[in-house]
C-alpha cells in the first residue's frame, strides 16, 4: 500500500506553511483559500484551514534507511526531538525493522521520521527537506477499532500489517509502504501522553492495483 494524497485540518495555515516549507524543507504545490499543499517525497500533503478546531494527528514520513542518524541531527537543530523510553530518542520497532524519532509540528500534531530496513530506499545524497520519501504512516481514531479495521478491510481490500498482530487497542493495516495505525479514542499518541482524538482527515492511496479514496468524519 502506498499512500499518494493526505488531507488534514489546521487552525493555522500561515504558521504550516512556514513550518513545513521553510523548517522541514518541502516544496509548496499550491496554496489557496482552501488550504496548503506539500510535496512529500511521492505523497501529496495537504492542510485544510479549519477553526478552533485544535486537530491533533499523528503521521510519519519514511525516510532513506541509512539517513535516521543525520535525519535526527538535522531536525535537532530545528525542533525538539522527543524522548521514546529515558533518556532515549530513537525508537526501536525490532519486529517492524525500523527505527524512528518524533516531534511536534506548528500545530501539535505527532510527526516521525522513519526509517524501515526491509526496503531498498537508501541514498547517498545529503539529508534535507527533498529526502523525505513518502508519508507511510496515518493515525486513525475510533470508539470501536475493531469494528473500523472489519469495514476498512472489507471495503477497501486492506488486510493487517504482518509485522504487527493485533492489539486490544492498538491495530495496524497496510503494508511496510503504508500503513494505517488504528487506537482507540483517548489512548496515548506514542511517545506522548496527548489523548487520540477522531478528526476529518480523508486519504488517496494504492493498494493492490487499485487506488481508492477514504474520507474519515470527525
Amino acid at each position: 500500500m502506498k499512500i499518494i494524497e493526505l488531507d488534514l485540518l489546521t487552525d493555522d495555515v500561515n504558521n504550516t506553511a512556514i513550518f513545513y516549507n521553510e523548517i522541514m524543507g518541502l516544496k509548496i504545490i499550491s496554496r489557496d483559500k482552501y488550504g496548503i499543499s506539500f510535496a512529500a517525497g511521492s505523497t501529496k500533503l495537504t492542510f485544510r484551514p479549519s477553526e478552533n478546531v485544535k486537530p491533533v494527528y499523528h503521521f510519519a514520513f519514511d525516510i532513506p534507511n541509512n539517513k535516521l542518524q543525520e535525519a535526527f541531527a538535522w531536525m535537532e537543530k530545528k525542533v525538539e526531538i522527543l524522548v521514546v523510553i529515558p533518556p532515549d530518542k530513537i525508537a526501536d520497532f525490532y519486529n517492524w525493522n525500523a527505527k524512528s524519532f518524533y516531534f511536534y509540528d506548528n500545530n501539535g500534531n505527532i510527526v516521525e521520521f522513519i526509517a524501515r530496513y526491509s526496503l531498498d530506499n537508501s541514498s547517498e545524497k545529503p539529508f534535507n527537506g527533498d529526502s523525505i520519501l513518502s508519508v507511510s504512516e496515518i493515525g486513525f481514531v475510533s470508539k470501536n477499532i475493531e469494528k473500523l479495521s472489519d469495514e476498512m478491510c472489507a471495503k477497501y481490500n486492506l488486510s493487517v500489517f504482518s509485522k504487527q498482530p493485533k492489539r486490544d487497542k492498538f491495530i495496524v493495516l497496510g503494508t511496510d509502504t503504508g500503513l494505517f495505525i488504528l487506537v482507540d479514542e483517548n489512548r496515548d499518541w506514542y511517545p506522548t501522553s496527548i489523548k487520540s482524538k477522531s478528526f476529518w482527515t480523508k486519504v488517496v492511496f494504492y493498494n493492490n492495483g487499485i487506488t481508492r479514496e477514504m474520507e474519515i468524519p470527525d
